[in-house]
């Protein structure tokens, strides 16, 4: 068996404004944009292709009762809802880049004890975006 990971959901709460994170901050290709106002599911991912990221609107799922909506929203709130993990062979230099963008730094560069240097950031709508370098 041969699987790969095509696609991840990220939710967000303004879709301009992940929009500009992702593909301004981030260097993402927008590969598709369906929807309108904040019903809007896009299609982010990286220039030359592998795994995208699908930002959509949160908790709108058939079947999620309204306790779950406001857990959803009570956890995006509070950055513990969503994250994602990229990689790059310059994980100093992408932070440089895109803290200079103005995106909200979660953490600086920093060696971890597991065998990565990594920085994380907070996209618009909360998620935990961590950006890593193999030591």
């Amino acid at each position: 068996m041969n699987l790969t990971i095509q696609h991840t959901f990220v939710p967000h709460t303004d879709p301009e404004a992940s929009l500009a994170f992702y593909r301004d901050a981030l260097g993402f290709e927008v590969l598709n944009d369906v929807g309108n106002g904040t019903m809007r599911w896009i299609t982010v991912g990286p220039a030359g292709g592998g795994a995208t990221v699908v930002l959509h609107p949160p908790a709108v799922d058939p079947g999620i009762t309204d306790d779950e909506r406001r857990t959803v929203a009570e956890m995006m709130a509070k950055g513990t809802y969503a994250s994602l993990v990229l990689a790059t062979d310059d994980v100093d230099g992408a932070f440089a880049a895109i803290e200079a963008t103005g995106a909200e730094v979660v953490q600086e560069p920093a060696d971890q004890p597991y065998g990565v240097r990594d920085c994380a950031f907070r996209d618009p709508a909360g998620a935990m975006v961590r950006i890593q370098q193999r030591a």
